[in-house]
């Protein structure tokens, strides 16, 4: 059942409309051992800024910003989504930006459950009119954000790295997390949970 927990809110003036709108995405939590693996990729690399252990998740879809009619509806697409459980292995370290690096990320191994959820969650987005990225859907853990770092020092850090595995790991849910800008970092709030294994 849809399990969206943010109240609703009625709208006052035009000038507080913007306070009204969630910034939603969907995503898989990692368990301890996972982020405890995740946390020591932190390493001497000039202009990263690394993300902090309850910021770390792999996302599934990203929706933009929802106001809070439109995220009850999103919410009931999403209870609606019937999937078996994941076991998923999170393999290797990339890097986005080919000219100038932009973030430094963790890899998952290939798994074909993983994409279809994703696909999904995507649909349950065109289906009420979402207007949602259409790159490629590209699995992975971002680890920091990358601001005046080049290729080389990139590459150095990739090489060393180059040999992260993690053991597989069992998902039994996703969640659904709107996103909140800080001064630091943004933070993220858990809105819904929802189980995998009713297919």
């Amino acid at each position: 059942a849809p399990a969206f927990n943010s109240p609703p809110v009625s709208i006052q003036t035009a000038s507080n409309l913007r306070h009204m709108l969630l910034r939603l995405f969907t995503a898989i939590s990692l368990p301890d051992h996972v982020l405890d693996r995740l946390i020591l990729l932190e390493g001497d690399l000039y202009g990263a800024s690394w993300r902090d252990r309850d910021a770390l998740h792999l996302t599934l879809a990203f929706y933009g910003d929802l106001d809070h009619a439109a995220a009850r509806e999103l919410d009931a697409e999403l209870a609606g989504i019937r999937a078996a459980p994941l076991t998923l292995s999170l393999d290797g370290i990339g890097w986005f930006g080919r000219r100038e690096p932009t973030a430094v990320w963790a890899g998952v191994a290939p798994n074909a459950e993983l994409r279809q959820l994703a696909h999904a969650c995507e649909r349950a987005g065109r289906r009420l009119g979402i207007d949602m990225p259409r790159r490629p859907y590209r699995p992975h853990v971002t680890l920091a954000y990358c601001r005046g770092t080049s290729l080389t020092q990139v590459g150095a850090y990739h090489n060393g790295m180059r040999e992260f595995r993690t053991e597989p790991f069992e998902v039994g849910q996703f969640e659904l997390y709107s996103s909140h800008q800080t001064k630091s970092q943004n933070r993220y709030d858990e809105e819904a949970t929802y189980l995998l294994g009713d297919c």
